[in-house]
C-alpha cells in the first residue's frame, strides 16, 4: 500500500501533521523526520532540488518515521517519470485547473495500459531490479495529490475530485488567495469560503484533503473547515522564526538595565 494512503487509513480523526521541505539540505529532512512530524512536502517546485539532490533527500527520509510526498515543479509527464523512477512514491502535482489535467496527471504516475509512464527495468522505485514483479504492482502503489490552487480549479473541484486515481486533494492557501485578488490575506472569508468549497469536494469524493498554513493559529482555523492533513510552515520558515525570536530575545536582555545598575 502506498505509505501516505497508509498513514492516512491510520489515523481517521486525528490530522497527520506535516511541514514543507524547502531548504533543500539532506540533513535538514532528516532531522525534521526525527522530530516527530507524520509527513513532510520535498518540494522541486519552490526549492533548488533537482532531481539527484531530490534522491538525496529521499535517502535521507528514508530512515525515519516522516512519510516523504515530492511535489514536482509541474503536471509534465517526463518530469513525474524521472521523480518516480527517482524512488518517489507519493507525488504532489501542483496548479491542477480541471479534469483533465487531473487525468493527466495521473496518465503519468501509470504504467500501460492504464497510463504513460515509460518503463525502465533498472532504477531505484524497483530497487534497482530487485522488487518482484515491479511493473506489474508499482501503479497500486503510487500515490497522487492534485494541487487546488485558482478559483477555476475550486469551480471545478467536484469534477477534479471525482477522476480515477487521485488519491487525495490539496489546497494552496498562498496561491489561491493570490488569484483571488486576497495576497497574503489567509485567513479572508472569501478564501476560507473557497476552502470551504474544496473540503465539501473532496468528503462528497470520499477522498482526503489537506492544506499548509505558516502559523499554528491558522493551521487551527483551517483544521476546522475539515481538512484532513494539515502542515505547519516549512523547514526555512521554522528556522527564522526561531532565530528571530532567539536574536530579539537576546537584544532585549542584553539592552535591558541589570539587577546591579538598577
Amino acid at each position: 500500500m502506498n505509505p501516505f494512503l497508509q498513514l492516512m487509513a491510520s489515523r481517521r480523526g486525528e490530522p497527520p501533521i506535516g511541514t514543507w521541505i524547502m531548504a533543500a539540505s539532506p540533513i535538514v529532512a532528516e532531522a525534521l523526520g526525527c522530530a516527530g512530524f507524520d509527513w513532510g512536502v520535498v518540494d522541486m517546485e519552490h526549492s533548488p532540488l533537482d532531481l539527484m539532490s531530490t534522491v538525496h533527500m529521499l535517502q535521507a527520509l528514508a530512515g525515519t518515521k516522516l512519510v516523504p510526498i515530492t511535489r514536482v515543479p509541474w503536471n509534465d509527464a517526463v518530469v513525474i517519470k524521472r521523480v518516480l523512477d527517482a524512488g518517489a512514491q507519493t507525488l504532489m502535482v501542483p496548479f491542477v485547473q480541471n479534469a483533465a489535467e487531473a487525468r493527466a496527471a495521473v496518465a503519468a504516475c501509470r504504467y500501460a495500459p492504464e497510463g504513460l509512464r515509460g518503463m525502465a527495468a533498472m532504477s531505484r522505485a524497483s530497487r534497482f531490479g530487485t522488487t518482484p514483479n515491479y511493473l506489474t504492482t508499482a501503479n497500486r502503489a503510487v500515490g497522487v495529490i492534485v494541487q487546488f490552487e485558482t478559483p477555476a480549479a475550486i469551480d471545478q473541484a467536484d469534477a477534479i475530485a471525482a477522476v480515477d486515481g487521485v488519491d487525495a486533494l490539496f489546497v494552496g492557501p498562498g496561491d489561491l488567495a493570490g488569484t483571488m485578488g486576497l495576497t497574503g490575506q489567509l485567513t479572508h472569508p472569501d478564501l476560507m469560503a473557497a476552502m470551504r468549497r474544496a473540503v465539501a469536494a473532496a468528503k462528497a469524493a470520499g477522498k482526503p484533503i489537506g492544506i499548509v498554513g505558516g502559523t499554528p493559529e491558522i493551521v487551527a482555523q483551517y483544521r476546522e473547515i475539515g481538512f484532513d492533513y494539515l502542515a505547519i510552515a516549512s523547514d526555512l520558515g521554522l528556522l527564522m522564526r526561531a532565530a528571530q525570536a532567539a536574536l530579539a530575545k537576546v537584544r532585549s536582555d542584553a539592552s535591558a538595565p541589570s539587577a546591579a545598575i538598577q
